[in-house]
């Protein structure tokens, strides 16, 4: 089954919002075993939208729209969608009914002509019942495709997505099974990887495929297997995750979409009864900012540092001014001095620092840009790495991130 996504708004081609609708929807379809083939942004213009609608009736079995039924009058995909139908606007009491009480008894306020206008539907289509919202989803047919429109709001969205529009196509559809399992990595690149699995990846059953998803410092490997056989497909999965195990077990360090390397660690920590604290530099508080982002993360992280100025890292952790006159402020030896102050500050079992040259100029130090030095206080004592990461500036300060919560891990999992 192949669907198709359009989103509806010139916000979005002018940068002026980002598009998560599209995100969501299609991993919704996935899991259901819909792939999506197409993913489109149109403008408000009705003879956009119809020959959108035109060129993918018949390619696809399904196609969602999002954007374009609020009340004002540039929001045109209900009107378009009766042109496009040959269908007329008709008044659904049902919708007005939910419309009236949502404004007068919730937000309490009058009804305008405006918000009634929300429960005009085309004759023919299949409402689909917005209960966080006034604009309310349709589902009609031509030829061999669905169309459905929702709105743009992203949570109004999610609504009728979940409870009206899949509900409806897993009960008209008979679908294949489509499974996902996803695999992290982190310290090789996807290079690197690729040469060490070629075989195995070479050597997969047809109906599973492998796709490399790269970012700084991690690359996750996504196993997804269709057929008609849902435990057919997880047994296979899993015996490929083995075999992939003894290959680069070593760079493996979690499991599924959500498996970031701050869970794994965060999990970690947990369940030894362990605590850790950042003093950072170059990060700017992205490291800190990481692992607190982790559900929970107040069981483990005692907290953190940005002593971003080098006269902070003296004045407010503590680090030593000769250890900076005599080494540098971006060196070993003021990434372990910092990282000691901050584990001794926080009363933490483990800590990390960074400091480094993240561009585009160098600072307070001769270090070339994209140095960065990452220290480690463990129980066990005090080291740091010195790390090359290139430019950008943003990619640097990911790359740090990723490599200092990639070493920890390794270091946790020793004690």
């Amino acid at each position: 089954m192949k669907a198709a996504i359009v989103t509806v708004g010139d916000e979005i081609l002018i940068g002026q919002i980002v598009d998560t609708n599209s995100s969501y929807i299609a991993k919704a379809l996935d899991k259901i075993g819909i792939g999506v083939h197409e993913m489109l942004s149109v403008s408000d213009n009705k003879e956009h939208i119809t020959d959108t609608l035109t060129k993918l009736q018949d390619k696809v079995d399904v196609v969602v729209l999002t954007g374009g039924l609020g009340p004002t009058k540039d929001d045109i995909t209900k009107k378009t969608f009766c042109d496009y139908f040959e269908d007329h606007l008709v008044l659904n009491e049902s919708v007005l009914s939910h419309v009236t009480q949502l404004i007068e008894k919730v937000l309490q306020r009058p009804v305008s002509q405006m918000n009634k206008d929300q429960a005009l539907v085309p004759s023919r289509c299949t409402v689909l019942f917005n209960s966080v919202g006034t604009a309310p989803g349709m589902w009609m047919e031509k030829g061999g495709t669905v169309f459905i429109s929702l709105p743009g709001v992203p949570y109004e969205m999610k609504d009728i997505m979940e409870k009206e529009a899949l509900p409806r196509l897993m009960q008209k559809y008979k679908r294949p099974y489509i499974y996902h399992r996803t695999i992290l990595t982190y310290g090789q690149g996807e290079s690197v990887i690729a040469e060490r699995i070629e075989d195995w990846e070479n050597n997969l059953p047809e109906f599973i495929k492998l796709a490399y998803l790269p970012s700084p410092g991690r690359v996750r490997l996504r196993l997804s297997a269709r057929g008609a056989d849902e435990q057919h497909l997880k047994d296979a999965v899993a015996t490929e995750i083995e075999k992939l195990k003894i290959l680069i077990g070593d760079i493996i360090v979690g499991y599924d979409e959500q498996e970031t390397i701050e869970v794994v660690v965060g999990r970690l920590l947990a369940a030894k009864g362990k605590t850790i604290a950042v003093a950072e530099s170059c990060t700017g508080g992205k490291l800190a900012q990481v692992i607190a982002s982790v559900p929970g993360a107040s069981a483990y992280f005692k907290g953190g540092m940005v002593t971003y100025a080098t006269q902070s890292k003296t004045d407010v952790l503590g680090v030593p001014a000769d250890i900076i006159r005599d080494h540098s402020v971006v060196s070993a030896a003021v990434a372990e001095a910092m990282a000691q102050k901050a584990r001794e500050a926080f009363w933490a079992d483990y800590a990390l620092s960074t400091t480094g040259n993240a561009g585009p100029d160098k600072g307070d130090s001769e270090a070339e840009v994209g140095t960065v030095f990452i220290g480690f206080a463990t129980p066990e004592g005090i080291y740091s790495e010195e790390f090359k990461l290139g430019q950008p500036r943003e990619k640097v300060i990911d790359r740090a991130v990723n490599k200092a919560l990639e070493k920890i891990y390794k270091e946790i999992l020793k004690n």
